[in-house]
């Protein structure tokens, strides 16, 4: 009883350590707002949610094209081109099969 007891200790023990890897931050879709006039720059890169098809959810990869598909074309609000981020989600978008033609001013 003692060594199974010990056992199913070490179990939970391990199982407790042992976590699943962060899926990466979400896309900012700014509330799917359909009167955006500007673009806001997003503050971290696609991560494994977005990239890995393992961790990837319909949901949030619609999010990212209903977004570009609307907004791609719009300059950004403080008046500076995109960024190294703000690039990676557009090719992100392009990667998904979506219409270059919507974020090319952002993937230059």
């Amino acid at each position: 009883m003692r060594k199974t007891a010990l056992t199913l200790a070490v179990l939970l023990a391990l199982a407790a350590c042992s976590s699943t890897p962060d899926p990466g931050p979400r896309f900012d879709d700014e509330a799917q707002s359909d009167t955006l006039t500007c673009l806001k720059h997003q503050p971290a890169g696609p991560g494994p949610r977005y990239t890995d098809t393992a961790q990837r959810r319909t949901d949030e990869t619609l999010a990212v094209l209903r977004y570009y598909t609307a907004h791609g074309r719009k300059s950004y609000c403080d008046g500076q081109g995109p960024s190294d981020t703000d690039r990676s989600w557009a090719r992100l978008y392009v990667d998904l099969g979506a219409d270059r033609a919507n974020v090319a001013a952002l993937l230059g």
